[in-house]
C-alpha cells in the first residue's frame, strides 16, 4: 500500500486523533496543513524556504498542470517532485472543483465533463480515466478521484443526483488507477450540506476500501456551523485507520475546530492569497499591513512570531514594499502566513497530545478575536 496512518494517540479531551501518514516521500504528522502549490510551486515560495518553515507536504492542481505545462511534459521530466524540486510529500487535486469553478461553459454527461479551457477557451474533456491518467504521469503520493462539486445552495435532487455520480466516477478512478503501488488514491465525499446525503455518499465510498477519504464540497460558502454539522456527521462513518481529509480549509478557526472533529489533513489558498493582498495572520488576530496606521511602526508584525519575516523586518518596511509594488513584499507576507498555520498545526499536535486541545482552542480564539465560530480568518 502506498501509503499507511498510523494513530499515535487520541486526545481524551477532545477526541482529536494525533498520527502520522506514511507516504514514498516521507511521513506526516497529523494533523496537518498543506501548503497550496497550485501550478507546481507555492506562489513566491521556493522548496528551501517551504522546508526551513517544516511544511510536510504540499498540494499541487491537475487542472492546472493538465493545461500547462501539460502532464506529458512532468512526466518527462521524471515526475513532478523532480519538476519542481520538492523531495517531500505531495498530494494532487483531481481537477474537478477547477472544472466547475473556473469554467463557465461546460457540460457534464455520466461520461465526463466537456469544457473550455480559461486560458485560451480550447476544448478540453476530464474524466475519471483522463484524471488518473495525469495524476499517475504527475507521479504525486496521494492523488484525488475525479468528483463533482455542487454549488452552494443547491436544491437535494441535484446533490443526490450528483454524489451517485461521483460515486460512480470513484469507481471508475479505482478501475483505471496504474499505479497503487506507489501512488494512493483517496475517495472525495459529497453530500451538500445534507447529513442524509452525507451519510449515503460516505458509506457508498468506503465500501471501495479506498486508501484515505476526503470531504469536498464544504468551505464553499455555507456559514461555519453548517460545516462543523456536515463534519459531525460525516467523520464518524469514515475508517479510524485510514487519513481523513478535509478539503479546502484553511482558516485557523476552521483548522481548529476540524482537527478536534477527527480532520487529518487541510489545504487551502487562504493564506498565500490574503497575503498578496497585504493581510497577514498574527497571534493577536488579523492584521492589515497596508493600512497607513503601519507606516512607522517599526515592530515586527507579530511580535510572538519566529519565522523569517518577523525576525528580521518591521511592519513599516512591509508595507512600504507592499505599496511600492516590491514582490519582496508579497514573499514576506506569505512566509509569515504560511509559517503562522503550520506553527498553528505543531501546536494543535502538542495540545493533543497533552490532552488540553480544547483548551488550546479556548485561549486561541480569544487572543485571535474569534468568539463564534462564523468570523472566519
Amino acid at each position: 500500500m502506498a501509503v499507511k496512518y498510523e494513530l499515535i494517540k487520541e486526545c481524551k479531551q477532545s477526541g482529536a486523533r494525533l498520527g502520522r501518514v506514511h507516504t514514498p516521500h516521507g511521513v506526516i504528522e497529523t494533523p496537518t496543513f498543506m501548503p497550496v502549490g497550485t501550478q507546481a510551486t507555492v506562489k513566491t515560495m521556493s522548496p528551501e524556504e517551504l522546508k526551513s518553515m517544516d511544511a510536510q507536504i504540499i498540494l499541487s492542481n491537475t487542472y492546472h498542470l493538465f493545461l500547462r505545462p501539460g502532464h506529458d511534459i512532468v512526466k518527462r521530466a521524471g515526475g513532478l517532485h523532480k519538476f519542481m524540486n520538492w523531495d517531500r510529500p505531495i498530494l494532487t487535486d483531481s481537477g474537478g472543483f477547477q472544472v466547475f469553478s473556473l469554467s463557465e461553459m461546460r457540460k457534464i454527461t455520466e461520461e465526463g465533463v466537456h469544457f473550455r479551457s480559461h486560458l485560451n477557451g480550447d476544448k478540453l474533456f476530464l474524466s475519471p480515466e483522463k484524471a488518473m491518467e495525469i495524476q499517475n504521469a504527475l507521479g504525486s503520493d496521494i492523488m484525488m478521484a475525479f468528483d463533482e462539486c455542487p454549488p452552494y445552495p443547491a436544491e437535494y435532487d441535484y446533490v443526490k443526483k450528483s454524489l451517485e455520480r461521483t460515486t460512480r466516477w470513484a469507481e471508475r478512478c479505482l478501475n483505471s488507477h496504474a499505479r497503487p503501488h506507489d501512488q494512493a488514491l483517496f475517495a472525495i465525499v459529497q453530500g451538500g450540506m445534507h447529513k442524509d446525503l452525507r451519510i449515503q455518499s460516505a458509506t457508498d465510498l468506503t465500501s471501495m476500501d479506498f486508501p484515505g477519504y476526503a470531504i469536498g464540497g464544504l468551505s464553499v460558502g455555507e456559514p461555519k456551523h453548517l460545516m462543523y454539522d456536515v463534519l459531525d456527521h460525516t467523520v464518524p462513518i469514515l475508517p479510524a485507520n485510514k487519513p481523513r481529509y478535509l478539503m479546502g480549509v484553511g482558516s485557523p478557526d476552521a483548522l481548529i475546530e476540524g482537527s478536534i472533529r477527527g480532520i487529518d489533513m487541510f489545504d487551502c489558498v487562504l493564506p498565500t492569497r490574503i497575503a498578496r493582498n497585504g493581510t497577514t495572520m498574527t497571534s493577536q488576530g488579523r492584521l492589515v499591513i497596508r493600512n497607513a496606521k503601519f507606516t512607522d511602526d517599526f515592530g515586527p508584525l507579530d511580535p510572538e512570531c519566529s519565522c523569517y519575516t518577523c525576525q528580521n523586518y518591521s511592519r513599516a518596511y512591509i508595507r512600504h514594499l507592499l505599496k511600492a509594488d516590491e514582490t519582496f513584499g508579497i514573499r514576506l507576507t506569505t512566509y509569515h502566513n504560511l509559517h503562522f498555520l503550520l506553527e498553528l498545526m505543531r501546536n494543535v499536535r502538542q495540545a493533543i497530545m497533552e490532552d488540553r486541545l480544547l483548551d488550546f482552542r479556548d485561549s486561541f480564539f480569544t487572543s485571535y478575536g474569534l468568539h463564534d465560530n462564523d468570523k472566519g480568518f
